[in-house]
């Protein structure tokens, strides 16, 4: 591969993972905030409480799927100057049901430690896409 066209892979790796990265830092703006409203929650903050943190989970959900989209694109392209990517970040489905269900102590904290698991994925994802960008940005400067 000449480098004019390395260059050109490397340039494309480097947008597809800054947009992953907008992504990802979405997700754990929405991710904050649902842990506060979540932790309002379990002391007793009712109803309306629930159904802002359910709206912060609904939004960051939408951002993490965005991000595993950008993330898999981000994959693709890092496969073109040979460097491996794999992440993986989720929420899950039921507790948010056993939230509004079952609203009380215990569903609100599963609920918290699922919040507060997903913060950890993204926290992690974000620092690898940050390390993964300043090497390409070094690569790139290099050829």
């Amino acid at each position: 591969m000449s480098n004019e066209s390395m260059k050109q892979e490397i340039k494309q790796a480097i947008t597809t993972g800054e947009c992953a990265l907008s992504s990802l830092y979405a997700a754990q703006e929405k991710l904050n905030s649902a842990r506060n409203w979540g932790t309002l929650d379990m002391f007793g903050g009712g109803l309306f409480t629930s159904m802002v943190k359910r709206s912060k989970l609904d939004d960051a959900s939408q951002y993490l799927e965005d991000a595993k989209r950008n993330l898999l694109i981000f994959q693709r392209e890092l496969q073109d100057v040979n460097v491996p990517l794999d992440l993986k970040v989720e929420i899950g489905s039921f507790l948010s049901f056993a939230d509004f269900f079952f609203d009380g102590f215990v569903a609100d904290y599963l609920v918290q430690t699922k919040i507060a698991d997903a913060r950890e994925q993204v926290e992690d994802a974000i620092s690898r896409v940050n390390k993964l960008l300043t090497d390409l940005k070094m690569q790139y400067e290099q050829i």
